[in-house]
């Protein structure tokens, strides 16, 4: 048990709108709903779950962006190059942002997708086959 990752908490500027987006994902990926409340919710997956939670009015600007200090991007595996393809369909049919979409990152043993959430916070989606 010790070194695995607990948690990890994320504020959003739009509960629903991270909420809408966050549930589908990561039900797809085998999340179950953990907790909900007024300004928050979150996922779990092996004990280890994701936190997210409205941001104060007074902290909404400067906006998120990954290329700045703190957090660039979270990582999930699935089991087959195939599902990284299933989701890349899914993800453009919800119009969700496809990052690098005419370049492809695998070599052995790994494919991934990159796309980003309603709050700009970068997804990867890896298969290591």
């Amino acid at each position: 048990m010790k070194g695995k990752l607990h948690h990890v908490e994320i504020y959003v500027d739009d509960l629903n709108e991270s909420k809408n987006f966050w549930a589908w994902f990561l039900g797809w990926l085998g999340y179950d709903e953990f907790q909900t409340w007024e300004s928050g919710f979150s996922f779990i997956f092996d004990g280890t779950y994701l936190v997210f939670v409205q941001t104060e009015k007074e902290f909404l600007e400067p906006k998120f962006h990954r290329k700045r200090t703190g957090l660039n991007h979270l990582a999930f595996f699935v089991n087959t190059q195939k599902e990284v393809d299933e989701l890349k369909t899914l993800l453009e049919q919800k119009e969700v942002k496809i990052l690098y979409q005419n370049q492809r990152f695998f070599g052995e043993n790994y494919y991934a997708l990159f796309f980003e959430d309603p709050n700009r916070i970068k997804v990867e989606v890896v298969a290591k086959e």
